[in-house]
């Protein structure tokens, strides 16, 4: 893959198209279908690492550079923060996006009444940015708000974006990653905010998939703004994957047809969005992450998205209720 670059906020920052997600490799319980199948039998922070370092390992052979975390990943900061030590990976080698605004409360265990938190305050920005720059370093390029909403408040609270440009100032690319269905309605507020005559949001993380794309009018606007476009959930927790599409699926028969995994096809859709940055693999094994970079190789256009559009999307409010049923595993 080629390594790209862009200038943000008067920072530059160098990326490619595909990049790799922790939230299934940072913790032993996550939403995706068939996450159980995909760990060690001995969900331990130890093997977990060794686990998570194997496919960290296979990304960077495989031309990976760009890689995301968030403080709620369990240890998924520290897994990335030891392995790029390990390997010896120079902070002007790799890109890191983390995020703030959950804290990981299910105690390394599978099953949890609450597996994260979500505190969106002065004091909760100031204790994970701490944390993070502690085990990130100068490899932390981008801090994002993790989930924001308008029921958070967030875009509305003074105090934190005032803290927010200052981190800007410092030299970090301020970001906000958005879920659920008013995801563009969130982009759009924050695209007007501003401190010290510059926006204060340089960076957008969104769910846009084949079933679930009402945010991609205003992602279009945030990448004319110059912002890093980042798409997460591409596969929508494995909805969109051998596992979770029925062989009658067009996606499954156009994977047939042309002799292509299912996953990689549902990426290159995305890849093919002109405003699309860059598209996270929340791979949790190799395989999965080699299965998904075929998608670089993948063309999508008007023939595929006519065989898959009608069929396969779903309105905002179906998408997230559907994804709200997904049980940890």
């Amino acid at each position: 893959m080629n390594v790209l670059t862009k200038t943000i906020q008067g920072q530059t920052i160098h990326y490619t198209r595909l990049g790799l997600g922790l939230a299934a490799l940072g913790r032993p319980g996550y939403m995706n279908l068939g996450h159980a199948e995909d760990l060690p039998a001995e969900r331990t922070q130890e093997a977990m690492l060794l686990h998570a370092m194997g496919v960290l390992d296979a990304a960077w052979a495989a031309g990976v550079r760009y890689y995301d975390v968030a403080r709620s990943y369990g240890a998924g900061e520290l897994f990335l923060n030891t392995w790029l030590r390990i390997r010896n990976i120079a902070p002007d080698q790799v890109t890191v996006g983390s995020k703030w605004g959950y804290t990981y409360t299910a105690q390394w265990k599978v099953q949890a009444e609450q597996h994260e938190v979500k505190d969106h305050s002065l004091a909760a920005l100031r204790r994970q940015i701490g944390e993070s720059s502690t085990l990130l370093g100068e490899r932390l390029k981008l801090y994002q708000i993790h989930s924001a909403t308008l029921e958070s408040g967030v875009l509305e609270k003074s105090d934190v974006l005032d803290e927010l440009a200052r981190l800007r100032d410092g030299g970090l690319i301020i970001g906000l990653s958005v879920s659920g269905v008013q995801q563009a309605t969130v982009i759009e507020k924050a695209l007007t905010l501003v401190r010290g005559g510059s926006p204060i949001f340089g960076s957008v993380q969104t769910t846009w998939n084949l079933l679930e794309r009402s945010a991609g009018p205003m992602l279009a606007e945030a990448h004319r703004a110059g912002w890093l476009v980042i798409i997460k959930e591409g596969l929508a927790n494995g909805r969109l994957t051998s596992r979770g599409l029925p062989a009658a699926s067009p996606l499954r028969q156009l994977g047939d047809r042309n002799q292509r995994p299912v996953d990689s096809l549902a990426l290159a859709a995305i890849l093919a969005q002109p405003w699309a940055d860059v598209v996270l693999s929340g791979a949790a094994t190799k395989e999965q992450l080699l299965s998904n970079m075929k998608s670089t190789e993948d063309l999508w256009g008007e023939t595929e998205n006519e065989l898959t559009s009608k069929m396969m999307l779903q309105s905002a409010e179906e998408y997230w209720r559907q994804r709200s049923t997904l049980t940890w595993n």
